[in-house]
């Protein structure tokens, strides 16, 4: 598996994983395809054999003190294996680089799963959204991190995180990448 930043060639990929995930309250691919051409959100895919298995976001503005976790989903059979808890904690060190001191998510009040993996990483819960994810009507428990009590780990790169294997780049050589291909396609959004 290999975290990489997300381009707009992952849209059907990252998709297939939204409707599979989100069956009632996917996203569009409209609404997909802004949050990753957004210069202020950071979103990265894992994947396997060139298939995309895993996706995530995090919104953050360059220096701006909070980001949102916008997203964050894995294939069905690939759950269960720690990739989300990598993927996570590559998102916040997407963040906590673009200077957010506080991390904020929602998630769905009937993911316990998810839940357990926010609250392992540091995450409290701050309040509660009745009814927020329609239309199912379940809660949404507002979360938040304060990235200050990480530490340095944050700092560490995606291979570090994940050296199980070590075919994992480091987010500064990433944003070098994005960089030089930034600058090979400006003007043609």
């Amino acid at each position: 598996m290999t975290l990489r930043a997300a381009t707009p060639d992952d849209l059907a990929g990252i998709m297939a994983i939204e409707q599979a995930s989100f069956p009632t309250d996917a996203w569009s691919v409209e609404a997909m395809a802004a949050e990753l051409a957004s210069p202020h959100n950071r979103y990265l895919v894992d994947e396997a054999e060139g298939l995309v298995i895993g996706y995530g976001g995090v919104r953050a503005l360059e220096g701006g003190a909070d980001a949102d976790i916008q997203t964050i989903a894995f294939d069905a059979a690939q759950r269960g294996r720690g990739l989300g808890r990598a993927l996570l904690r590559a998102l916040l060190a997407a963040a906590a680089e673009r200077g957010a001191r506080e991390v904020f998510l929602e998630v769905r009040a009937d993911n316990p799963a998810a839940e357990g993996l926010y609250r392992s990483e540091g995450f409290e819960e701050i309040g509660r959204r009745p009814g927020y994810y329609q239309p199912d009507d379940v809660d949404a428990i507002v979360m938040r991190l304060d990235l200050r009590n990480r530490g340095t780990n944050l700092h560490r790169s995606l291979s570090e995180e994940r050296s199980d294997d070590g075919l994992h780049r480091s987010l500064s050589e990433e944003r070098s990448d994005e960089t030089k291909r930034s600058d090979r396609t400006e003007g043609q959004e």
